[in-house]
């Protein structure tokens, strides 16, 4: 990127710095923001939306949590940056509760339902009825609040039309995913393979399993709403950004999110992408294959330490939770991986430990 996109954004020095920034802006501006819509989710008038509400922000607190250290490197435009990667994030996980749970098992249900998530970091967009499809309709406004409050954050971000088109591309992949993945079992697999066949020449060193991970993550996004805050933001750049993040950076989460999950979701019948390789080795070298890729894309973009530490941190912070140990599989997993690991996901495990223990 210009020089100038380089000197404006203020990357954390290293880990630490970048821990100690977490604790004293990011967290505490994303509480009060959940804590504001948590507020008008208890207004909700139908029940089963209000209760879905609730639970996204009850249990998921941590996705905006994390998403919102993407604006530690432009600290004066946090303002606009952590409340928009908020509302954005939290139109996710809302969703993502209402399709896990549905009264329906629509695809043009879920499909309309995320055309919230298109208008959202559409600015000239109009919000529509997304419960049209639906039993349960009156929400009293939440989600259309969700998305008008991303529109009116996107208009403030000075770059925000270099960034759009890549911002939408993975709007829209997202937004397939979550229908596909989401409706009747039986039907799953088969609606993914035709989906990734429509896609598989953007990532043809992927299987199809882990095209559909990187395309559910939010990172991309986020990353692309902080380099909007760019008024030199240029086309070209914004691309990059795109390349660097997708799909390698985007998969890890996705997989790593998966990784911990299979004991439960195996449990709940819900669809797993680490269940599709032959064998846990197999699965072990293509997760281990996605980190080096991902580390290796995101030193061709400006900040790479913070992406790196990104990286690593989503490592640490993944391979250090409860649900690993109790999982003999995959704590074998977490022991390869943590092998010959950077003093910097060394320090992001045990402060997650630490964390996790003092929260």
């Amino acid at each position: 990127m210009s020089q100038s996109n380089q000197s404006r954004h203020q990357y954390p020095r290293n880990s630490l710095d970048l821990m100690r920034k977490v604790y004293k802006y990011t967290i505490p501006e994303t509480r009060n923001k959940l804590d504001e819509w948590r507020e008008q989710a208890e207004k909700i008038p139908n029940e089963e939306l209000r209760n879905q509400a609730l639970a996204s922000i009850r249990d998921k607190q941590f996705h905006c949590e994390g998403g919102t250290v993407y604006a530690l490197p432009d600290m004066p435009k946090r303002h606009i940056l952590i409340p928009l990667i908020v509302a954005y994030q939290t139109i996710s996980d809302y969703l993502d509760n209402l399709c896990d749970r549905s009264t329906s098992m629509d695809p043009n249900d879920f499909r309309l339902l995320h055309q919230s998530m298109l208008d959202a970091v559409d600015p000239e967009a109009t919000p529509v009825n997304y419960y049209a499809l639906r039993e349960e309709q009156d929400d009293g406004g939440y989600l259309r609040n969700l998305v008008t409050t991303c529109q009116e954050l996107t208009r403030q971000l000075p770059g925000y039309a270099s960034a759009k088109p890549q911002i939408q591309d993975l709007a829209g992949l997202y937004t397939d995913l979550q229908v596909y993945k989401h409706i009747k079992p039986e039907l799953r697999e088969t609606a993914l393979l035709e989906w990734w066949s429509e896609h598989r020449h953007r990532t043809p060193q992927f299987r199809w399993n882990e095209f559909a991970a990187a395309t559910g993550s939010t990172l991309g996004v986020f990353m692309l709403f902080l380099a909007a805050s760019d008024e030199q933001l240029t086309e070209e750049q914004a691309a990059s950004i795109h390349t660097a993040y997708f799909p390698h950076v985007c998969a890890l989460h996705i997989m790593l999110d998966y990784l911990i999950d299979q004991d439960e979701d195996r449990v709940g019948g819900d669809l797993n992408f680490c269940n599709y390789y032959e064998n846990v080795e197999t699965m072990l070298d293509r997760i281990a294959f996605i980190v080096e890729m991902a580390r290796s894309d995101v030193q061709n973009i400006p900040g790479s330490s913070f992406h790196r530490m990104i990286i690593e941190g989503l490592l640490a912070i993944y391979l250090s939770d409860p649900k690993v140990s109790e999982q003999h599989e995959v704590r074998a997993i977490s022991k390869r991986l943590m092998k010959k690991s950077p003093m910097t996901r060394v320090f992001f495990f045990i402060f997650s430990r630490w964390i996790r223990k003092h929260m």
